[in-house]
């Protein structure tokens, strides 16, 4: 029996359709957000300790890289939520089918970067 399968896929050459993309991005989003954790708690933590320490840490965020920073772990949030919406509704039944689950996609891909360029506004 001759098996027809691709010797060398040239994965560049895949396009993922919206809700794939979407997905994948929901998942990296997610892991973005859980290692921000960490830098968020120890800024928290470190404010909290006293006004040297609120002090040292608003000295911080106020440097373009603390804001970047903030600016992607706010637009992680930003993106997490709408397409976690997105699912939700999925989940109850609706924008299952191929063209509304397309269009969904494009439409929540949309709105995330309509909210984090609003973020990047508010941040600068």
């Amino acid at each position: 029996m001759k098996k027809e399968r691709p010797v060398n896929l040239d994965l560049s050459t895949i396009k993922f359709p919206a809700a794939a993309k979407a997905s994948i991005l929901h998942r990296i989003s997610g892991v973005v957000m859980l290692f921000s954790l960490a830098f968020l708690i120890w800024a928290f933590a470190v404010s909290l300790s006293g006004p040297e320490g609120f002090a040292q840490i608003e000295s911080i965020m106020t440097s373009f890289i603390a804001k970047f920073i903030g600016w992607g772990i706010l637009t992680a949030l930003g993106f997490h939520l709408i397409i976690g919406l997105r699912h939700l509704v999925m989940d109850m039944g609706y924008w299952e089918e191929l063209d509304s689950g397309r269009i969904s996609a494009n439409i929540s891909i949309a709105l995330s970067v309509i909210l984090s360029v609003l973020v990047g506004v508010w941040l600068w």
